[in-house]
């Protein structure tokens, strides 16, 4: 095992070396040619790589907690297992390596191209990926609890079953992204881009999805209880058996959108725009639809109970005059 810890190796060429297992604790590998070098299992905390080429490497089981790797190129190495805690990779090309499994708990990922990337299980929780490109990356089943998402480019990635409770994604591009079985409990996603993405069965709860855009998206028995909703997009949106309790959608854009089965039940629809939208065995009890556009007797003459629910006066009227049984109380 090579012994070069504290070394300084600033600019060395060590293209394709073998590094097993290497103690490089605290070195300096500023600028350093990496490229191919056989790194696995390899002791780099803390050690300085800022800006080294470290394409294709193996740092397979290596230790980079707290390292710096800041504008490092890491373009299609293997990190598989590393352990990355608290280390910096600021504005680093990251573009198709393999993170499977690594620990990058509160890791700097601001800036970092991570396109193609694979974080399958990594755990990410409390890391900064603001403003990061993480288009088309596997992060199916990865922990991101409250990691820093605000405006990163998600377009594409898969996230099926990600653990996202409590992370900020504002303004993130989360378009065609797959979210399927997905935690986003408690996730700060106001402005995100979310059109055409896959939100089966998604747990959204007291999420504070505010002006985000969901058109066309696939909600799908997905959790949205007690959700901030207002002025969301969902046009087109397929929200067919969706838990909607207590969400707040007022204002929200629900233009041809399918809620067949839904659960509304004591939810904020004012001011919503519903124009041409299956209601169709939708729960509507004690929500909230005064003033709501474009909203129509056929639609709700197909839901499921409408107890207590508030509505316009003239529609209220026509509808208990029609449709009594509507108005009785649900049998759940």
């Amino acid at each position: 095992m090579a012994i070069l810890e504290r070394k300084e190796l600033k600019g060395a060429n060590l293209h394709g070396a073998d590094l097993i297992e290497a103690n490089l604790e605290g070195a300096n590998l500023q600028e350093a040619n990496l490229q191919e070098a056989n790194l696995r299992g390899a002791n780099l905390q803390e050690a300085n790589l800022r800006g080294a080429d470290l394409f294709y490497a193996d740092l397979t089981e290596a230790n980079l907690q707290g390292a710096n790797l800041q504008g490092a190129n890491i373009e299609k190495a293997t990190l598989q297992l590393a352990r990355l805690h608290l280390a910096n990779f600021k504005e680093a090309n990251l573009y198709g390596a393999n993170l499977q499994g690594t620990d990058l708990y509160g890791a700097n990922l601001e800036g970092a191209n991570l396109e193609g990337a694979n974080l399958y299980g990594a755990d990410l929780q409390e890391a900064n990926l603001q403003g990061a490109n993480l288009q088309g990356a596997k992060l199916g089943g990865a922990k991101l609890e409250r990691a820093y998402l605000i405006e990163a480019n998600l377009q594409g990635a898969n996230l099926q079953g990600a653990k996202l409770g409590g992370a900020k994604l504002e303004r993130a591009k989360l378009e065609r992204a797959y979210l399927i079985e997905a935690n986003l409990q408690g996730a700060k996603l106001r402005g995100a881009k979310l059109e055409r993405a896959y939100l089966i069965e998604a747990n959204l709860e007291g999420a504070y999805l505010i002006e985000a855009n969901f058109q066309g998206a696939n909600l799908e028995g997905a959790n949205l209880k007690w959700a901030y909703l207002i002025g969301a997009n969902f046009k087109e949106a397929k929200l067919a058996g969706a838990k909607l309790e207590g969400a707040n959608l007022k204002e929200a854009e629900l233009e041809r959108a399918d809620l067949k089965g839904a659960d509304l039940e004591r939810s904020n629809l004012k001011k919503a725009h519903l124009e041409e939208t299956n209601l169709e065995g939708a729960n509507l009890e004690g929500a909230d639809l005064e003033g709501a556009h474009h909203l129509s007797l056929s639609q709700l003459s197909k839901v499921k109970t409408l107890h207590d629910t508030k509505l316009d006066k003239e529609l209220h009227i026509l509808l208990k005059k029609r449709y009594p049984a509507l108005f009785g109380q649900s049998d759940e």
